[in-house]
């Protein structure tokens, strides 16, 4: 297992094939204000990669763009609602299609209120994962071991848990309804960035 990490763009090649995890670190959780500094992405073989974008930068990263564009590359995400809209407002891009392990976990995991991916990766995968970082300054000049590694198991044990949540969608029945979920993610993105990011649009009143 190894940690990588890059500047402005994700190396050509570096990925194989299938499904990739990724998640993202930004200055904070207001997309429009809040800069995307990180981007983690990671094929489920051992490594993962960390694309770190600078203050000014013009996000251009033709390999990572194309990565997430992919149609026929599915995105793993834990809460991928914010990553999407992230992605979306700095990148440009729609990086679906989608599958959601908070959104999983909150339909087959209803005996608990814990869909946290700390909590999802304890009980499903059997490690321990630290939050310690999460609250850190993502667009420091330097970021930390610390940080790094961090960021690295936010992805790390996406492929896994994505396996263990699909048996039980599939035991409960949910399978399907987890599959529309997914799929509504890219424009519940659009929502948030457009200004409905609280509004429930579907509500009477």
């Amino acid at each position: 297992m190894t940690v990588y990490f890059h500047e402005e763009d994700l190396p050509g090649d570096v990925l194989a094939p299938g499904p990739v995890a990724v998640d993202t670190e930004t200055m904070g959780l207001v997309t429009p204000r809040d800069r995307l500094c990180l981007v983690q992405i990671a094929d489920g073989n051992g490594d993962e990669h960390l694309v770190r974008f600078s203050p000014g930068s013009d996000f251009a990263a033709p390999n990572l763009r194309a990565v997430l564009a992919d149609p026929a590359r599915l995105k793993i995400y834990h809460f991928a609602r914010f990553d999407l809209a992230a992605i979306k407002a700095y990148l440009g891009v729609v990086a679906a299609p989608v599958y959601c392990t908070k959104i999983a976990s909150r339909l087959v995991r209803t005996y608990t209120d814990r869909h946290g991916l700390k909590d999802l990766v304890r009980e499903l995968v059997g490690a321990e994962i630290s939050k310690q970082q999460q609250s850190s300054d993502w667009g420091a000049p330097q970021l930390s071991e610390a940080q790094q590694d961090y960021a690295a198991s936010d992805v790390r044990y996406l492929h896994r848990l994505r396996e263990k949540l699909d048996e039980r969608l599939a035991r409960e029945h949910r399978a399907g309804l987890a599959q529309a979920c997914f799929d509504f993610l890219p424009a519940r993105a659009e929502l948030d960035l457009a200004g409905w990011p609280e509004a429930d649009i579907f509500a009477h009143i």
